[in-house]
This record gives structure tokens, sequence and C-alpha cells, in this order.
């Protein structure tokens, strides 16, 4: 849709990985078929690094008869998803800039919707293998690991992504109240992850 209404060269969609230090190029073709790992970009002093810490859309601007790139956050109530980037033949007006932001903003309400149902999204964020015990402890964090809203922000993550077993973490929004809960099982082997999995299960119930 934006290469058609904008006359964008190319669009693409960039996930952040499980580690929050990379980034994966979503493509329609490659390695989401033939079920290679997916090719991580370090976001480590880079424009999509600085789009991801300021959540502020990014021009560049060459010159020189060059495309001009636009890297824009796709987030959700702080839940920084990924990235768009895109490439114009031009510089883009304001309205071209909120098309940009809007599509953004629906495309994380895209990706949220549609994450239960499809492994497109794990795959991009799995560029390290994951142990079982580290699979079972994210099976059990919450479906978004970062909230924002005007009386609160809360956000977490697991390290190292990959190797995890018994550590998590767990909130849930009532009326009046922001429940928090971090759980350290003893071990890091699958049995701390099951009997993390035990508590979580439990606090979640009561």
């Amino acid at each position: 849709m934006l290469r058609e209404q904008l006359g964008a060269a190319s669009v693409s969609f960039l996930i952040t990985d499980f580690t929050g230090s990379s980034v994966v190029r979503l493509g329609v073709t490659g390695s989401v078929e033939t079920g290679e790992p997916a090719r991580r970009i370090s976001l480590r002093g880079t424009l999509y690094d600085d789009v991801i810490r300021t959540q502020r859309p990014s021009v560049e601007d060459k010159g020189g008869g060059e495309l001009v790139r636009i890297v824009v956050p796709v987030t959700n109530r702080g839940d920084a998803i990924g990235l768009i980037e895109l490439f114009l033949p031009s510089a883009p007006d304001p309205q071209a800039m909120q098309e940009i932001g809007q599509t953004a903003h629906a495309l994380a309400y895209i990706v949220i919707a549609n994450r239960p149902f499809t492994d497109l999204y794990q795959w991009g964020r799995r560029t390290l293998p994951l142990s079982l015990a580290a699979e079972i402890q994210h099976r059990l964090l919450p479906t978004s690991l970062a909230c924002e809203a005007a009386q609160f922000a809360v956000a977490g993550a697991l390290e190292p992504a990959d190797h995890v077993g018994g550590d998590t973490f767990d909130y849930v929004i009532d009326r009046e109240t922001v429940q928090l809960s971090v759980t350290d099982a003893m071990g890091h082997d699958v049995d701390a992850a099951l009997l993390a999995t035990l508590v979580v299960g439990a606090l979640r119930r009561a």
C-alpha cells in the first residue's frame, strides 16, 4: 500500500529479536520458507537503534539524487515490536509522514492480532536457538513485554534470552492497580522452568 501511494522503491518490516540487540528483516521470500536461521542486523550504533530508543521517525536525505530513507517505529503501548523502513524518490511532506506513521501503528495491531496464529514472527525473533527450558520460559511471559500508560510504564526481558530457565515475570492490569510478579525458581534447567510454570499458573489463578 505504501509503495503504491507514495511511490516507494522498497518497503520492509524489521522485527526485534529475543535478545533486543538486533532486528530481522521479514520478507515475502527467503529464509522464512527455507528454514534457514534469521539474519541478524545488529542495532548498536545504527539508525534503527536511534528510532527504537527515541520512538521517533527518522528521515535520512543525502541529496544528490539518492533515495530518501525513512525509518519509523512499529510500537503499541510501549511495546517496541519493530520498524518499517522505506525508500522514497524524494523527501516526504507532512501528509506522507502522517500516512507512514499511521501505517506503522496499524501494523503493530496486525502483528499483535496475528501472533497467536503463525510462527512467522517467532521465526523472525529467533536469531539464536532456544534451549527447552528457555522455550518454556518464553511461553510463560506476558503477551507484551512492555506496557505504557499515563499512570505507569512496565517493561521486562529475560537475559540471556536463549538459556534462561526458572526466572520469569508477569503483570496484569486491574481496574485500579497493576499487579507485578517476579519469579526465580532454583536452577537453570527444565525442572526449574516447570516449577516456574506452576508458580505463575497459581498466581494467575489467584
